[in-house]
């Protein structure tokens, strides 16, 4: 009988099986994917209510009657009759006393459009990519392009996927685009239902509306599941990169696919040929199926020796 022959790996298909890997690590019922979806259904939950916790505070500083009012003498004198916005970002405050025992205000910003500016994440649409992370997966667009790439900014492909990222949510436009689609972005933007009538200019930096500590401490909340929301996403690439970092060392020193199929088997993996699109082993004993299996299981930590091999075969993959 004729032995039957082993199938050969290429780069190519070393990418089909790591897209393989990858998707189980971020599979629905994944811990880090999990977190992610309450921390968006968590915000999603609480957007009405803030909202409607808003609307009672600029309606007790700014009486619907008075809103109404301006409204009138705008029909009947046009922009001099007052000065009304439907807005949707609010700044709101509340007493406070400093370290010195000094009355101070604490204020905060109150935003209900896909660019909330949280600080300490780049962009205002890292909130954005977190909220489709997975819409824009399933255009093939990379949401974790600013996580992948953040220590170099200057790589081609960073700004080859944040240009095709911005324009997927509406950050970036032109006058070429397809005006049927309607982007995240202008979605959010034209909602009316998060819009609430405010008298004065345009620019919600230029109001401040004072409310009690415990609202105060509400809207806090609502900041932290903005904020939530962009701490999960960055969860789960750490996750899935500190495990597919592991993943390319080993499978560079697999030659064939049943030696990638065996790791599969060994970790709960559906790795089937029809994934390969058919178009050096470096010998490692640390990645072998058996113990490449062991380093990707969750809370495994690397002991010296595998540390050292891990280096010896990312500086032989650099020359």
């Amino acid at each position: 009988m004729q032995k039957e022959k082993r199938l050969t790996l290429n780069a190519e298909k070393r990418k089909a099986i790591e897209n393989v890997f990858q998707s189980h690590w971020e599979r629905e019922d994944s811990p880090v994917i999990k977190e992610w979806q309450d921390a968006k259904n968590t915000y999603d939950t609480m957007k009405p209510k803030i909202l409607e916790l808003a609307n009672n505070v600029v309606r007790g500083h700014q009486p619907q009657e008075d809103v109404d009012t301006i409204r009138t003498m705008n029909n009947k004198y046009g922009d001099s009759g007052g000065q009304l916005y439907h807005d949707n970002c609010f700044h709101f405050q509340t007493p406070t006393v400093n370290d010195l025992g000094e009355e101070d205000t604490d204020d905060i910003k109150i935003d209900f459009t896909l660019e909330p500016s949280l600080s300490g994440y780049h962009r205002s649409s890292a909130f954005a990519r977190s909220y489709y992370r997975v819409e824009m997966k399933e255009k093939g667009l990379n949401p974790d392009y600013d996580l992948q790439w953040k220590e170099e900014k200057r790589n081609p492909r960073y700004y080859e996927c944040e240009e095709k990222c911005d324009k997927f949510l509406g950050f970036q436009t032109s006058s070429n685009d397809d005006k049927s689609i309607t982007t995240p972005k202008a979605e959010w933007e034209n909602d009316d239902n998060y819009k609430l009538w405010v008298i004065g200019s345009k620019y919600c930096h230029t109001r401040q509306f004072t409310t009690d500590s415990t609202t105060f401490e509400i809207f806090k909340m609502f900041r932290k599941s903005q904020e939530d929301l962009v701490r999960t996403h960055e969860k789960i690439f750490n996750y899935t990169d500190e495990k597919m970092k592991k993943l390319r060392l080993g499978l560079k020193s697999y030659r064939y696919f049943d030696q990638a199929k065996a790791l599969a088997d060994k970790l709960g993996i559906a790795l089937n040929e029809s994934i390969l699109n058919e178009s050096s082993s470096m010998a490692l004993s640390v990645y072998s199926p058996e113990n490449l299996a062991s380093l990707l299981e969750d809370k495994v930590e690397m002991t010296r020796e595998e540390k050292i091999a891990y280096f010896k075969a990312q500086q032989q993959s650099v020359n």
